[in-house]
């Protein structure tokens, strides 16, 4: 079954983030919560130096990348799917298993992306506010998470 597979990956992703967004804050804060395996790493494209690294923050600021293990970089909706598969959630990953599911959040992601901002705006501090209500505490992270987070 697909969700008996999800728990035979090993493989970290490491998700580059929006540090200055309230929206991209609060997914990342929920992300980390729900990271137990510590499969999940995050680093705030503000925190880059773009010198010593091969990530084009500039594109990155325009749609979401991750790398996978050492050297793969995935873009996009795909960064979601990879990642919802590391955390200890079941039901959004069986969502994610559905071609259906994931083809209509690839569409629903290009427009939310161009928009980003804006929807942050509006939306981004409040439910940045309800993710740190809801998940106070962050003793669960590892100390590399620690480090990298910028709130």
């Amino acid at each position: 079954m697909y969700l008996d597979a999800l728990k035979n990956i090993t493989t970290t992703l490491t998700i580059y983030y929006d540090g200055q967004c309230p929206l991209c804050l609060a997914e990342i804060h929920y992300l980390k919560h729900h990271n137990p395996h510590r499969l999940l790493q995050f680093v705030s494209l503000q925190s880059i130096h773009q010198a010593e690294c091969d990530i084009n923050c500039e594109l990155a600021m325009q749609t979401i990348h991750a790398r996978l293990g050492e050297h793969k970089m995935i873009t996009g909706p795909e960064v979601f799917f990879q990642a919802y598969q590391r955390t200890n959630l079941t039901i959004i990953p069986f969502l994610f298993s559905f071609r259906v599911i994931r083809y209509l959040y690839a569409k629903f992601y290009v427009v939310f992306a161009k928009h980003r901002h804006a929807i942050s705006k509006c939306m981004g501090p409040t439910l940045l506010r309800i993710a740190y209500w809801k998940y106070p505490n962050q003793s669960h992270l590892s100390s590399s998470q620690k480090t990298h987070q910028k709130f």
